[in-house]
């Protein structure tokens, strides 16, 4: 990127900008630390802003576009008066009368408040027009130092500490902030990526809780969503807030069982509790661990989460007076820990190896993990720089598991992930990018046994790198019209002078792949992948359709989905296990194995190896040289 992104003239007070930044993320990370190579500052609690200030012109805004201009004139009106030539990031906060940061005045402040806002800058990404990104995280603040007029009462350059990440950790938490962001000195501005370059490590604090019901699931999630909890004020069971964070699916499962022994038909609390979703009450004898980052001025617990039961204390033990404080420490491990791998110079935390995943064949979850460490060799260009939608089957093919898109932000600082705002979700979805093999063993570790990557990269993430056209049979289907569909695909696109290349889907069916090389957008690969299923299934009227219900086009009809090529959807990636019976490998083929007698439960993680070493990558074509997609158009008469 070498200049600042174009304007949007939208007057809206709510409006959110069409083009906006998407500003750099920070990775949690658990325990300070010294180094000589890293740089602190406080972790603002408030607004992620970025300001866009060209003279007078100023566009202030959220991470998600939204603007902030009508919401926090004054700090706008000061940009204007500086006169600056820049693009910034920084936080909005709003102080207390202790001068700390108050997230809750922040929430509440209304443009005309005697609020004492300050914008704290902490970046400076362009500058008289010209990129900083590609500059160093010291040459980038020495520049926007130099840049800020000192002693500004709204408009400050946000300071920070060398090497000294413990001592100035300490003084954070002593101070009563929320934690400190360690920063990479040398590292550079990723837009839009939340890296392991920039670490936030917070100031934690925990205690017991009393559970006191639980909310009814939603999406893929089983069992329950969230946990309703209390504690005792003075004798009086009190309403601290809920939590839905620290399970995992076993957990969920076990808890679940456990509750249904203290039913009860009414809330325990005398208030009504704000919950937004139905709610199973329960009789107030079970304690938990908590963890939380504050307690807000009416009691609730901010960013809570679960650490476990606890069998030892008594709910009228659990009081207001006696609940203490701890940071979380860098040495912190869970119990369920079985053990810790050095891969590529990062530890990994496996747990569960001995799992069954393929109870018929008696393969395990460290099985899985054994395969994709050594897959990574042939999967690696395939899953570099594409944001991952995890599916996770964490008890193996029995369950059919769950799709976890946003997964990025309790992943080990190892994992570098990519935010995009999902309107549906009306949210950032921070998904996983596996750009290392940590991360796919980290990946495999929760269960995932299929990989699904997307089909472009976060450098152009609106132009997929190949299109797909995945050949999904009915049940009455044989594999050999499978195999006859894909050959009819493959010379219709022949005729049009494109190459294609072939691979089981590691169930029932099969994916023909074309190279694009990123030259063409979404929706263009999606009407070409159209045009060549529509010629196809025009020459197999008999058993192919381009109905995507089953119960419309019929239990005997071949279902051929052009619809893959859409920004955000996924297959299972080549090389990656399914999780079907027999532990498949999703394998490309040479087109003269496309034949009768192939069968796709043929390639499985036990012998696609030994196929790997003797044939290599059949696969590495596409992601080459891209086809001339308008030369095709013309020479299949569309």
């Amino acid at each position: 990127m070498t200049a600042k992104p174009t304007r949007t003239a939208d007057k809206r007070v709510n409006r959110k900008y069409t083009t906006f930044i998407k500003p750099m993320m920070a990775k949690l990370h658990e325990g300070a630390f010294n180094s000589t190579d890293w740089v602190y500052e406080i972790k603002w609690d408030g607004y992620r802003a970025v300001a866009e200030a060209d003279g007078k012109d100023v566009r202030l805004y959220s991470r998600n576009g939204l603007s902030f201009e009508q919401k926090y004139p004054v700090v706008v009106e000061e940009l204007q008066r500086l006169k600056l030539n820049a693009v910034l990031d920084g936080e909005i906060v709003v102080v207390n009368d202790k001068g700390r940061p108050d997230f809750q005045l922040l929430q509440h402040y209304e443009p005309g408040s005697s609020a004492e806002i300050i914008y704290y800058v902490f970046d400076c990404l362009y500058l008289e027009g010209n990129t900083l990104e590609d500059k160093t995280l010291l040459e980038r603040k020495q520049l926007l130092k130099d840049l800020l007029p000192p002693g500004n009462a709204v408009i400050r350059y946000c300071e920070h500490v060398a090497e000294k990440g413990e001592e100035f950790f300490a003084l954070v938490k002593k101070n009563g902030l929320e934690g400190m962001i360690a920063k990479k000195a040398p590292s550079r501005y990723r837009e839009g990526n939340r890296s392991a370059d920039w670490l936030k490590i917070k100031t934690v604090q925990t205690e017991e809780a009393i559970i006191c019901g639980y909310t009814a699931p939603r999406g893929g999630r089983k069992h329950f969503g969230a946990l309703v909890l209390g504690t005792y004020v003075k004798g009086k069971l009190t309403y601290i807030g809920h939590t839905g964070t620290g399970f995992n699916q076993h957990a969920l499962k076990e808890l679940h069982t456990l509750f249904k022994k203290y039913e009860t038909t009414g809330s325990p609390f005398a208030e009504k509790i704000p919950v937004n979703a139905a709610v199973t009450w329960l009789r107030p004898e079970l304690v938990c661990n908590l963890k939380f980052s504050e307690i807000t001025r009416e009691g609730i617990r901010r960013h809570p989460v679960f650490l476990g039961l606890r069998v030892d204390k008594e709910t009228q033990e659990v009081t207001d007076k006696q609940n203490e404080s701890a940071p979380v420490t860098e040495n912190h491990q869970s119990t369920n820990m079985d053990n810790v791998r050095n891969v590529s110079g990062r530890k990994v935390t496996l747990t569960n190896l001995d799992k069954i995943f393929w109870p018929q064949e008696g393969y395990t979850k460290g099985d899985l993990v054994e395969y994709y460490d050594k897959a990574w060799k042939y999967m690696s260009r395939y899953l570099k720089g594409r944001p991952e939608s995890l599916r996770r089957t964490p008890n193996g093919i029995k369950d059919e598991g769950f799709f976890h898109k946003d997964a990025g932000d309790n992943a080990p600082p190892f994992v570098e992930t990519y935010e995009v705002y999902s309107e549906s979700a009306g949210k950032d979805i921070n998904y996983i990018v596996c750009n290392n093999k940590p991360t796919l063993l980290y990946m495999a570790n929760l269960g995932c046994i299929e990989i699904n990557p997307w089909n472009s990269t976060v450098e152009t993430p609106d132009n997929p790198d190949y299109l797909v056209l995945d050949i999904d049979p009915s049940d009455k289907n044989t594999f050999e019209q499978v195999i006859e569909t894909a050959q009819v695909i493959r010379a219709i696109l022949e005729r049009g002078g494109c190459k294609s290349y072939c691979k089981t889907s590691g169930a029932t069916g099969l994916h023909v792949y074309v190279p694009l090389a990123a030259k063409y957008t979404y929706e263009q690969a999606r009407d070409f992948a159209h045009m060549i299923a529509v010629l196809a299934q025009e020459e197999l009227p008999g058993f192919t359709s381009l109905e995507r219900s089953l119960k419309k086009r019929g239990s005997k009809n071949i279902y051929i989905d052009y619809l893959q090529n859409r920004p955000g959807q996924t297959l299972s990636s080549v090389y990656s296990a399914r999780p079907k019976p027999g532990a498949p490998v999703s394998t490309p083929l040479d087109w003269k194995e496309v034949t009768p007698g192939l069968h796709p439960t043929d390639f499985h993680i036990k012998n696609i190896l030994k196929r790997l070493e003797k044939k290599g990558d059949l696969f590495k074509p596409v992601l080459g040289r891209g086809i001339d997609m308008m030369k095709a158009i013309k020479k299949l008469g569309g």
